[in-house]
C-alpha cells in the first residue's frame, strides 16, 4: 500500500471506531469510503481530517460546505439541527472524525 492509501485507511479506520461508539452498526461502507476519499488531497492536514463540535464557524463551515453543497439541504434550520444533534451525539469524542461526523450528519438528515 502507498502512504496515502495508508493514511486513508487510517481514517477510514478511526471512522468506523467512531461510528460504533455513537451507536451504527450497520455501516454503509460505500458511503464512509466517500467521505475519506473526499479528504485526499487534504490527508495530511489534521485539521481538515476533523471537526470541532464546539467551533461555531466550523459547524457552519459544515452546513455550508457539506450538507448545502453536497447533500443540497438548503433549510439552514433544518441543516443546523441535524449538525447539531451530531456534535452532541459525538460530544464524548475528543478528536471527531470529519468523515464519521458527515456519515452521522447525512444520517441525521435522511
Amino acid at each position: 500500500m502507498s502512504e496515502l492509501a495508508d493514511k486513508l485507511a487510517a481514517l477510514k479506520s478511526t471512522a468506523v471506531k467512531q461510528l460504533n461508539e455513537c451507536g451504527v452498526s450497520n455501516i454503509d461502507h460505500d458511503k464512509l469510503d466517500g467521505y475519506v476519499n473526499s479528504l485526499k488531497s487534504m490527508v495530511d492536514n489534521k485539521d481538515a481530517t476533523l471537526v470541532s463540535g464546539q467551533d461555531v464557524s466550523e459547524l457552519e463551515t459544515v452546513r455550508r460546505n457539506f450538507v448545502e453543497k453536497k447533500l443540497g439541504v438548503n433549510d439552514k434550520d433544518k441543516a443546523m439541527k441535524a449538525i447539531n444533534s451530531v456534535a452532541g451525539k459525538m460530544s464524548g469524542i475528543r478528536m471527531k472524525s470529519r468523515p464519521a461526523f458527515y456519515y452521522l450528519v447525512q444520517q441525521e438528515l435522511n
